[in-house]
């Protein structure tokens, strides 16, 4: 099934396995329909909560509803039928909180069905272990196990690791950043191939980039006040509570000259990130983006800090280390997500009572500007992103608002991909063909622009009380962290 006014990229052959059905799957769902030929009859959406207005979406488009939690003791039992149901090749598209990505990525590799998921997904309960060391609840942990399993069993059918707006997008909005960025300075440059990590990492050396920020601003505003004891948010809220008391993450580059009394390094694995004993949530950064220009962001972690990284790391000959950026999240949710975080720590951590997402009917106005910042080079900072806004969304796609469109249209990419690709292995955004995906998504992502600013963390502080600070090198990670 598709609709003719759009493109339509190739077809599935198999059932398409939807898990969870959340924002992001309600959103998913209609863009899959438009670009993709495949069998109604066999969209399946797997999905505990059974709720009036998701049965409507289920009724008008066909889709079938088999209502289960997806656990590390039934997912075989469960997913194993439903990937087989009629022949052809199955394509899992995992969008759920608390289902163990790397399970699901084995179970789907062996039995040949195509598989995409927007983050590294532990089973239930890892979040909040306390049995756990912090550094065995980072996301460097969690990606880890993926990339050991990669290096394990190379090659293969493809699985699509970590491929929403971030991680994902702003992977592809690096290299993009990059390629401008280098333009712009006049270097001598051919584009690194696609699977050349090595001249991507050498080309941002040559453009004397420091550092990238994951700046975001979301800007969406609710039509009525939150109440008190409520978290709202513009996605997952579960998602945005596991990964805020996680500790705070980012990819530690070669140019840092300190650190915090906090910070830990990981001993085993690509060691291209640190980790904060403190959780992201509670983290704040100093970091710009075009409409507010300065701005606190909340250093959150997540995957793409880490594997951006590690891709654009340079070595020698003996594989020391001679280039590395730091990179992390510097989030400024809407003002109401804000709060809620506000509340929630304030209450010890504890998360509120009611949990919401609030839809496109709820949102009165405002954006989701959501780019990358890249910073230390000639031109001090350049940032590359997209600046879409609710009315847009409107107009684009239904059942989402700016936030979720720029991680759905990423996630249909990722599928485009993966389905031109079918035996590339495990892989992560970093390693796809950025402008192949972009061309994918941009459709969807409303203005993609870029913007230079003279910027950096050491201005617009009042003076009125000392600091310690490298004024030598503004884009010390000493003078981006609030303290």
């Amino acid at each position: 099934m598709t609709d003719s006014t759009y493109p339509v990229y190739g077809e599935i052959t198999g059932p398409i396995v939807m898990i969870g059905f959340g924002s992001i799957g309600r959103g998913t769902l209609p863009l899959i329909e438009r670009h993709f030929r495949f069998d109604r009859n066999r969209l399946i959406v797997v999905e505990p909560r059974e709720d009036a207005a998701d049965a409507e979406i289920y009724a008008r488009h066909g889709v079938r509803h088999v209502k289960a939690h997806v656990t590390r003791d039934n997912y075989k039992d469960l997913l194993k039928p439903l990937f087989a149901e009629g022949g052809g090749q199955a394509f899992c598209v995992n969008l759920s909180v608390d289902t163990g990505s790397l399970d699901l990525i084995k179970l789907c590799r062996k039995l040949d069905v195509l598989y995409i998921d927007t983050v590294v997904e532990p089973w239930l309960g890892f979040y909040f272990d306390k049995d756990l060391k912090n550094a065995d609840r980072t996301n460097y942990a969690l990606r880890e196990t993926v990339r050991r399993e990669k290096h394990k069993n190379p090659g293969g059918t493809t699985a699509v690791s970590c491929c929403g707006a971030n991680p994902g997008m702003v992977s592809w909005f690096v290299k993009q950043a990059l390629v401008n960025l280098a333009g712009d300075l006049e270097l001598k440059f051919e584009e690194p191939a696609v699977d050349d990590r090595h001249g991507w990492a050498k080309l941002m050396k040559k453009a004397g980039v420091k550092g990238i920020h994951i700046a975001e601003r979301d800007t969406q505003r609710a039509r009525n006040p939150k109440p008190l004891n409520t978290f709202w948010n513009t996605w997952s809220v579960e998602g945005f509570i596991s990964e805020g008391l996680q500790p705070s993450e980012l990819g530690w580059g070669t140019h840092e000259q300190w650190k915090p009394k906090n910070a830990r390094e990981h001993k085993k694995g690509c060691r291209a990130a640190i980790y904060l004993e403190q959780p992201g949530g509670n983290t704040r950064v100093r970091t710009w983006c075009p409409t507010p220009g300065p701005q606190y962001g909340f250093l959150v972690t997540h995957n793409e800090a880490i594997s951006i990284a590690d891709y654009f790391t340079a070595r020698d000959k003996d594989g020391d280390v001679t280039y590395r950026p730091t990179c992390h999240y510097a989030y400024h949710p809407a003002n109401d997500a804000v709060l809620s975080l506000h509340e929630m720590f304030g209450n010890g951590g504890r998360p509120q009572p009611v949990l919401h997402v609030l839809d496109e009917n709820e949102l009165v106005d405002g954006a989701d500007e959501l780019g990358v910042l890249i910073y230390g080079h000639d031109r001090n900072a350049y940032w590359y992103g997209s600046r879409l806004t609710v009315e847009e969304t409107r107009n684009l796609a239904p059942y989402q608002n700016a936030t979720g469109l720029q991680v759905t249209s990423a996630v249909l990419a990722g599928m485009v991909w993966a389905l031109e690709n079918p035996k590339a292995g495990i892989v992560e955004a970093d390693e796809m063909d950025y402008r192949r995906c972009l061309e994918v998504q941009r459709p969807y992502l409303g203005p993609v622009e870029g913007h230079y600013t003279d910027w950096t963390p050491l201005d617009g502080r009042p003076g009125l009380f000392p600091e310690d600070l490298d004024t030598k090198d503004p884009w010390q990670f000493r003078n981006i962290l609030v303290r």
